[in-house]
């Protein structure tokens, strides 16, 4: 990843940065006004955090990116696979109707320009997708029970049945998120990932001093998309461990649920 601002507080994709018709982000830990298990820059609602410092926070993070007129869309995630689409409809409702549409949602897509696509993680994968041909984006939430229900399949079906999308023109980004190394889980989650046909061998791991299993959470979504037909040179995986840096991004293992959030967004410009 890069760092798109001087204070190093926000980074991107290397790849997403050659497109200037779009915009994204990736927010870090530093440069906000939250305080607690929520220090400092928390963008995400929905965590238990002060409403008028995620605000605050939000603004910074616009001003930060250059003054762009962000309108920033962010679902109340649960850990499903439910993806909306921001489509022309959506953006004709009242915004409690907006906000209520937006329950249960763990993937957005749209075509719609000047509107920010946005998840909150905390060691969950987050994912932007970009399709350059038909300028259709998407943001992804990764959890295990997301990766199990393969969100990341599902979200691409989706937008080649709403957007004309070819998976060959995907640009998809892996953003920070628990590693392998620091992803210990027990017998019922292994358990989950192969009874849904994942190949073990190829995202998990066992460690004797440990007496638990590990999984690859980077390698079975990038995997996912792979099958759907992303080309390998086409998925950028940032490599960054939330649990490991988790000085730098927030970590839900390190510091509990009740923590702040990373917010990952991706919007096409007006």
């Amino acid at each position: 990843m890069i760092e798109l601002t001087a204070d190093k507080v926000i980074l991107g994709f290397e790849q997403l940065c050659s497109f200037p018709n779009i915009s994204h982000f990736v927010t870090t830990r530093k440069g906000g006004y939250s305080e607690d298990t929520f220090s400092s820059f928390n963008c995400a609602p929905y965590s238990g955090d002060d409403p008028v410092k995620v605000k605050h926070n939000q603004e910074v993070l616009c001003t930060k990116l250059g003054g762009q007129p962000f309108q920033l869309i962010i679902p109340f995630q649960t850990h499903g696979t439910t993806i909306r689409a921001i489509d022309p409809f959506f953006l004709t409702l009242y915004p409690e109707e907006q906000q209520r549409r937006l329950q249960g949602v763990d993937a957005l897509i749209t075509n719609q320009k000047g509107f920010c696509l946005c998840v909150s993680t905390a060691d969950c994968v987050p994912a932007l997708l970009y399709d350059p041909v038909n300028k259709a984006i998407a943001v992804i939430h990764a959890g295990w029970r997301g990766t199990v229900g393969r969100i990341m399949s599902q979200t691409l079906d989706m937008m080649e049945q709403t957007y004309n999308t070819d998976p060959k023109d995907v640009l998809a980004n892996i953003g920070p998120s628990i590693s392998l190394n620091a992803f210990e889980v027990g017998e019922d989650v292994y358990d989950a990932f192969q009874k849904a046909g994942f190949n073990m061998s190829e995202i998990s791991l066992w460690k004797e001093e440990t007496q638990k299993y590990h999984i690859d959470l980077w390698e079975a979504n990038r995997l996912q998309l792979i099958d759907r037909g992303v080309l390998s040179d086409n998925i950028e995986v940032s490599g960054i461990c939330t649990y490991e840096q988790h000085e730098r991004f927030f970590s839900a293992r390190r510091l509990g649920l009740k923590s702040g959030r990373i917010l990952s967004g991706i919007m096409l410009n007006k």
